[in-house]
């Protein structure tokens, strides 16, 4: 089969310096793709590196300038808007891509979107992958790198321009993309080092875009919950084929599970690979000598957490408030999002 092709899109401000050794980095280490730099707003400085760049480039490098700072998601959706190759990948100049940084994470890219690990002084926090596990499903991921299917964009649209160029415009898309049957994975085939990202704009009105952002994403998709799920002592892993299913669903919603296990079900588990579905869904295995207290200290780690108990309400401790597991699954329902559809500027 054909190699997919692929578009590098790179928004770029000012620091001239990050920029080149960003874009140095990626013509050496990513052989057959399309460059597409948006210069948003630059000064004249940066403007004359991405020119020294792009112009001996020709055909594989699209060059797009505004004359202002119009944002970091309408500068990516500006370069989403030009791209014509099967996967596009999103690269801020802050993040320097090494030897065979792009292969794994086209290929985790082919679920929907993907995001590399990262390292360096400006890293996001990366999702923790499981113990010998090199991809797994993520909620959390990161403008400074990012790979979506061109399929994807083409039904979903580009990035809201309302929400921050953070955390809540990648989690609505995200929620999008899930609700349309596509994934996000996190991969460690493909590393990348961040430097710290410069930073447009006061604290207290990045504050103000934040709340506001979060606010709005919660109107549209519900808020993201912790759920503590017990499934009692002598529970076998063979008959929870289901609830897991029913789990992970809610770990693609934006919710988080600690599933708390004796050691003997933990085992199987992991035999069946459930310890490796979503980076939101972790495992918390109970003692041998104490479950009791050991499920007392989960509580006490965890006060936000809502405790989903076994079928015959056990496990959590007299007096505490329980979620039959029964009743799960309507907790998690999204709320009605059938007319949220394509963006207006895609």
């Amino acid at each position: 089969m054909p190699s997919p092709s692929i578009d590098i899109i790179v928004p770029v401000w000012n620091s001239p310096f990050q920029a080149r050794a960003c874009l140095s980095a990626i013509l050496t280490h990513s052989p057959g793709v399309r460059l597409i730099i948006v210069d948003n707003g630059s000064d004249r400085q940066t403007q004359l590196v991405l020119e020294e760049f792009s112009e001996p480039l020709g055909e594989n490098c699209l060059f797009i300038s505004s004359d202002r700072n119009l944002g970091l998601v309408p500068a990516i959706n500006m370069g989403l808007s030009r791209s014509d190759g099967d996967c596009a990948v999103i690269v801020r100049p802050h993040v320097t891509v090494s030897e065979g940084w792009l292969e794994g994470l086209v290929e985790a890219a082919d679920a929907g979107l993907a995001s590399p690990l990262f390292s360096g002084p400006g890293a996001p926090f990366p999702p923790p992958l499981a113990r010998g596990c090199s991809r797994m499903e993520t909620f959390d991921v990161s403008f400074s790198t990012l790979a979506l299917r061109t399929e994807l964009y083409m039904l979903l649209g580009g990035f809201d321009e309302k929400l921050d160029g953070g955390q809540w415009c990648l989690h609505d898309y995200v929620s999008r993309a899930a609700s349309k049957g596509y994934r996000t994975s996190v991969t460690s085939a493909s590393t990348v080092v961040c430097a710290v990202a410069p930073v447009l704009g006061s604290d207290a009105r990045r504050r103000e875009l934040v709340q506001a952002s979060r606010n709005r994403c919660i109107e549209r998709w519900g808020e993201g919950r912790h759920y503590g799920v017990y499934f009692g002592r002598g529970v076998a892993a063979e008959g929870l084929a289901d609830a897991i299913e029913t789990i992970l669903t809610g770990a693609r919603r934006g919710h988080r599970f600690t599933l708390v296990l004796h050691a003997g079900q933990a085992a199987q588990f992991r035999c069946l690979g459930w310890d490796s579905l979503h980076t939101s869904i972790r495992l918390r295995v109970l003692s041998r000598l104490m479950p009791q207290r050991a499920l007392r200290r989960v509580c006490d780690d965890y006060p936000e957490m809502i405790r989903v108990s076994d079928a015959a309400g056990s496990g959590f401790g007299e007096g505490a408030a329980l979620l039959p597991f029964g009743d799960l699954a309507r907790d998690l329902d999204f709320p009605d999002n059938a007319h949220y559809g394509r963006s207006s500027h895609a």
